[in-house]
């Protein structure tokens, strides 16, 4: 039996644990997760009463054996959430699944609306050219914003940096209103000294020609959701408590198949001899037995943890650097200390109301505002995005009927100013962003929170240049393999996360020693995002239209 360790508790490294415990009996799966929660940066915090959904996680994708797994964890709901049932909105339900208002573990089918906040004004997000959109801009921006853009379509500059990919995409008018201010709040950097990977990987295939043909498509009733870019698609899937509860359950069967999960076990060191990681050392952190929501901050101990094959899923740069026993190539080491990172907060209001107008045909619980995000595009501020948890689900506040639960997100550096502010400053600084922009009184606020990410956001600039330099030295150790978004420094999704997963147990199941395939998923353009049918053939309905005529019936209700 071969001893498996893998780094962290999130979407990967669960996923890869669950993967190889099909076959119990050939694996022994040790998972260490350095906090006391599970699923990373898609973990659900719970306070007071109401959820956080740390940076906001839709549940779709274009590969049908992610979906499948999601749905074999969490059924889709068979009936009306009660927000859908007060406000007799029509879904087209999965007959037999469970009923959330009864049920715990189901997932939501949930309606997607994403909108830009810009002189004090909603814009379709990605940016559409509805009338509206004209109107909001006025004349003398539309005619700048039409011109721009043929210019950039006879003009295409060498995509040296993101700022290039985006004016050959949305011509230079419609970058400098709605992406360059954007950009530079939430990496710190122009986007000119952005790597374009960036923008290929996170807007693959987004553009104003994407945006017409999704346009025409809806007016003339064309549906071809198989190509639909991820920004464009309109529904998704969502835990009833959201993305954590998800991991959660991932977890326990995990726990249940026979693999371990430790919490508190934080990888400092990690040991190589001849070629191969042999072992692993972990400064443990206890809970303290008397009361579990206390960390003791004495009983900290080193422990040692052997294996025969390893999976990470921590952050490169700490990776590399607490790689121990033999001499590590200096320029290794100098790649890995430069790999740069953004850290991201949120805050959570609770909030009595919202000074912003439902003005569209979405019904929703006092009728607030339906969206999920709002990308805050005002000039002069630093907030983001902002989430409304009431709209991702209902069952993420304890009174969503007379509350607003919303999520302000900014990113920062570690040890900056924004970082180190205490936490009831930094949600006062929040707050008036807020009250500033008119969305909300101060007289508003009922309670507040606010939640610190590390390493949230790996970031596309520095020696991340040379990250092909690394990746073959991390390749030579045979039995080691990086998966998720830190694990790769990639700005993965979950489903890529997850795929990376797929992707490893794959080539240590067949004794394959190439790993190009874990690397190259979420960087190719005709990537499992965009189309890859041998997947799709799979079993899998993450839309209605891909479902057979045959089997309708039984989804229908």
């Amino acid at each position: 039996m071969q001893k498996v360790i893998i780094i962290g508790a999130g979407p990967a490294g669960l996923t890869a644990a669950d993967k190889l415990l099909d076959e119990k009996e050939k694996y022994d799966v040790t998972i260490l997760e350095e906090t006391f929660e599970i699923g990373g940066i898609s973990k659900t915090v719970k306070y007071n009463g109401n959820r956080m959904d740390i940076g906001g996680h839709r549940f779709f994708s274009k590969d049908q054996e992610v979906m499948k797994y999601w749905e074999e964890l969490m059924p889709v709901q068979g009936e009306n959430s009660f927000d859908d049932e007060e406000l007799k909105r029509e879904k087209k339900l999965n007959i037999g699944g469970p009923n959330p208002n009864i049920e715990d573990e189901v997932m939501l089918l949930r309606t997607r609306v994403s909108r830009i906040y810009f002189l004090k004004k909603f814009f379709d997000y990605p940016v559409s050219l509805k009338w509206k959109t004209l109107k909001n801009m006025g004349l003398i921006r539309t005619i700048k914003v039409g011109f721009s853009y043929i210019n950039a379509v006879v003009f295409k500059r060498k995509e040296n940096s993101l700022e290039d990919f985006y004016i050959n995409r949305f011509g230079k008018e419609l970058y400098e209103m709605f992406f360059k201010n954007y950009t530079e709040r939430l990496w710190g950097r122009k986007a000119s000294e952005i790597s374009a990977d960036w923008g290929a990987q996170r807007v693959k295939g987004v553009s104003i020609k994407a945006i017409i043909k999704d346009m025409f498509n809806k007016v003339f009733g064309r549906k071809n959701k198989e190509n639909t870019e991820t920004s464009l698609i309109e529904q998704f899937w969502y835990p009833k408590f959201g993305p954590g509860q998800l991991w959660e359950t991932l977890a326990k069967r995990v726990e249940n198949k026979g693999g371990k999960i430790l919490k508190g076990y934080k990888v400092k060191n990690i040991n190589i001899e001849n070629g191969k990681i042999i072992s692993v050392e972990c400064e443990v952190t206890k809970k303290d037995i008397e009361n579990e929501d206390l960390i003791s901050q004495i009983k900290k101990e080193t422990i040692t943890i052997d294996g025969d094959i390893f999976i990470s899923s921590m952050p490169v740069k700490d990776l590399v650097c607490g790689l121990n026993g033999e001499n590590i190539p200096e320029s290794m080491l100098e790649i890995a200390k430069g790999l740069p990172y953004r850290d991201f907060m949120t805050v959570g209001l609770l909030v009595n109301k919202l000074n912003l107008k439902n003005e569209t045909n979405i019904k929703t619980l006092g009728n607030i505002v339906p969206d999920c995000w709002i990308y805050v595009h005002e000039p002069e501020a630093k907030l983001l995005r902002i989430q409304i948890f009431n709209n991702w689900s209902p069952y993420m506040l304890k009174d969503p009927r007379n509350t607003v639960w919303i999520g302000l997100e900014y990113t920062c550096n570690e040890g900056d100013s924004y970082w180190n502010m205490s936490d009831s400053e930094f949600i006062e600084v929040a707050a008036n962003e807020l009250i500033k922009m008119g969305i909300i009184e101060k007289n508003n606020i009922l309670d507040s929170h606010r939640e610190k990410v590390k390493k949230a956001y790996p970031a596309y600039f520095d020696t991340y240049s040379r990250m092909d330099e690394l990746i073959k030295y991390l390749d030579s150790f045979e039995n080691l393999y990086c998966i998720g978004r830190n694990g790769q420094h990639r700005y993965n999704n979950m489903d890529h996360s997850m795929v990376t997963a797929f992707e490893a147990v794959k080539n240590i199941k067949n004794g394959t020693k190439d790993k190009s395939n874990i690397w190259n998923v979420n960087t190719e353009k005709e990537y499992h995002e965009e189309k890859n049918k041998n997947v799709r053939k799979r079993t899998g309905h993450n839309e209605w239209d891909q479902i057979p005529k045959k089997n309708r019936s039984q989804w229908v209700k």
